[in-house]
């Protein structure tokens, strides 16, 4: 054989001579007679004449490409293992797919996800619900649904919440779809009274911010009392509610003590009746984030600019913002009641 045609074994024709063999085959020449005057291996030039018999054409067509490192099988038992633990790890991914006979290196196996729709995000934390947890709130989003726009510009909302000096909250990840981060399985359960730098007390209206107060140490249900006392009415009378307010608080201790019923009793404050657990239905949450994150792009460096900063960045949030949250309020019920009383987007 020449060495003309050992390249010719190794490299793809070009297209003009793949054309020259089609048409001297139509002119009625046969494979010998082309092969030798085309220099061309015999069986190429039948390759050529085949497809070209096939596709009516001699381009070269799409190629699949590699061989796939992971069968269908290997696959399937991956989606699997995924869809009974979401919070698997890649690395546990490749020893399951090691037993199974298919060694696949975890690049593999990310690309094997993606390709299902699957990725790595960051889990999303929410309060531990029972069945009556989920219960009381489907019941409580029935029931104020229906609440005119006017009577939630009259809700004082209300919370309290940690604000570290140089806090970094860890992150852990779990495989899920689009669009599925609340679901249950995509979530970790989370419990109140973590530790922090500092406490703060913080309410608004659908009209801005009300009073921030940092307090020192542990809050309790005595400086719970003289927070009310000394901030409540004022807030109120800032944002201009009036006296027929309803004031929201979650159902902490120090909430649903009987000293802080009294007082609230003694001072005809109407209070929301608030689901437990239930931060997904209170907008503070949002503003405490937005706080949070004004508040470390400054970067305090101790605990009482820490506070001061606190303080300026609550006045700052602006009104349209508050407006906004407080009329997400019928969605987040709404979102409640299609969950079942479960965690939701908010």
């Amino acid at each position: 054989m020449s060495e003309q045609m050992r390249i010719m074994r190794s490299k793809e024709l070009p297209k003009e001579l793949r054309d020259r063999i089609v048409a001297r085959h139509r002119s009625g020449q046969g494979y010998k007679r082309i092969s030798a005057a085309l220099k061309v291996p015999k069986s190429t030039v039948a390759s050529i004449i085949l497809k070209w018999k096939k596709f009516g054409t001699t381009r070269s067509l799409p190629r699949p490409g590699r061989p796939a490192k992971l069968s269908n099988r290997g696959r399937r038992a991956l989606m699997r293992e995924v869809k009974k633990n979401p919070k698997i790890t890649v690395a546990e991914l490749q020893r399951c797919s090691r037993e199974m006979g298919e060694s696949s290196t975890k690049s593999t196996i990310t690309a094997a996800l993606h390709q299902s729709g699957l990725y790595g995000r960051v889990f999303r934390w929410k309060p531990l619900l029972s069945a009556r947890h989920m219960k009381v709130c489907i019941e409580f989003a029935k029931k104020h649904t229906k609440d005119s726009q006017t009577m939630k510009n009259k809700i004082l909302w209300s919370d309290e919440t940690k604000i570290e000096l140089f806090g970094v909250n860890s992150k852990r990840y779990v495989w899920r779809k689009p669009g599925t981060a609340h679901h249950l399985p995509n979530t970790i359960p989370t419990v109140k009274h973590g530790g922090g730098s500092i406490r703060l007390w913080g309410c608004f209206s659908a009209v801005g911010t009300g009073r921030l107060v940092a307090t020192e140490g542990k809050m309790n249900v005595a400086k719970y009392r003289n927070i009310l006392e000394e901030n409540l009415f004022q807030s109120a009378q800032d944002l201009r509610l009036g006296r027929r307010f309803t004031f929201q608080q979650d159902n902490n201790p120090k909430h649903t003590a009987k000293i802080t019923k009294e007082w609230l009793r003694n001072n005809s404050v109407t209070i929301l009746d608030w689901p437990s657990q239930s931060p997904d239905l209170n907008p503070i949450e949002h503003l405490w984030r937005d706080l949070k994150m004004a508040v470390h792009q400054r970067s305090p460096s101790n605990l009482t600019e820490l506070e001061r900063i606190c303080k300026e960045e609550w006045q700052r949030i602006p009104k349209s913002r508050c407006e906004k949250l407080v009329a997400s309020f019928p969605r987040r019920l709404m979102a409640v009641v299609a969950q079942k009383g479960a965690s939701t987007q908010y």
